[in-house]
């Protein structure tokens, strides 16, 4: 089984200034979920203040909470207190998500391929564009692995979209909080992701990606994303 928690919120300040595809839009991506997520999965909305107007009231098939956060990291923290609290079992699938993703179809038994390989512990879908381009990965060395329907590679970080089992996150939960920093009021993923691996974790990521950040520097390559966005 795949939960999925989707954060959503009236306004993002970490998203100012990013630059989109003239053809995105968040329910756009959100429709995108809801028709490519299969029936072997539950999605949660988490929303960061009240949706009043918001798009997701017009949609039905899933769970609403609200939670008064304001930025990023006090929005991630609420949905990690959160998530804590459910009777989830160990080994189910918890999907953290951001409200700016798309995904293939076909997305969920590929990440459960994943999280399916001995010894994985966190599985995300995004094909990070700037492992092949930002000069710090130019002597980044990763394993590559297979499974049916895709090839992995290990990864040293990824965003706050990310897959694993609900015992996995429990476990590492003070490290999943230790990093949501409210003072600056962002979760510092790439910083929670690196000490994980040093804490004896990983991370593996489909290649190619099977889902996308939707920012026109960094999506997933290969892939032609505009035909999902326009599901």
């Amino acid at each position: 089984m795949i939960h999925i928690f989707q954060r959503h919120c009236n306004v993002s300040s970490n998203s100012v200034g990013k630059t989109r595809p003239e053809w995105f839009s968040r329910e756009k991506c959100f429709k995108n979920l809801l028709d490519t997520m299969g029936d072997e999965v539950s999605l949660t909305v988490v929303f960061d203040g009240t949706p009043t107007d918001h798009f997701v009231e017009k949609y039905e098939g899933f769970d609403l909470v609200s939670f008064e956060g304001g930025n990023d990291g006090l929005s991630f923290l609420n949905l990690l207190n959160y998530v804590e609290c459910l009777d989830i079992e160990d080994d189910d699938i918890v999907y953290l998500l951001e409200d700016d993703y798309l995904h293939q179809t076909n997305w969920p038994n590929v990440l459960e391929e994943g999280l399916s390989r001995p010894g994985v512990e966190y599985v995300t879908l995004y094909d990070h564009m700037d492992k092949y381009f930002l000069p710090m990965y130019n002597n980044l060395q990763s394993q590559v692995i297979a499974t049916p329907s895709a090839h992995w590679r290990t990864s040293p970080s990824t965003t706050n979209t990310y897959a694993c089992r609900y015992g996995t996150l429990i476990k590492h939960m003070d490290i999943h909080r230790e990093y949501c920093d409210l003072e600056k009021g962002f979760t510092r993923d790439h910083d929670k992701f690196v000490r994980l691996w040093q804490e004896g974790s990983n991370l593996i990521t489909s290649i190619p990606g099977y889902s996308t950040h939707v920012e026109v520097e960094y999506m997933s390559p290969i892939v032609d994303w505009q035909k999902y966005g326009d599901i």
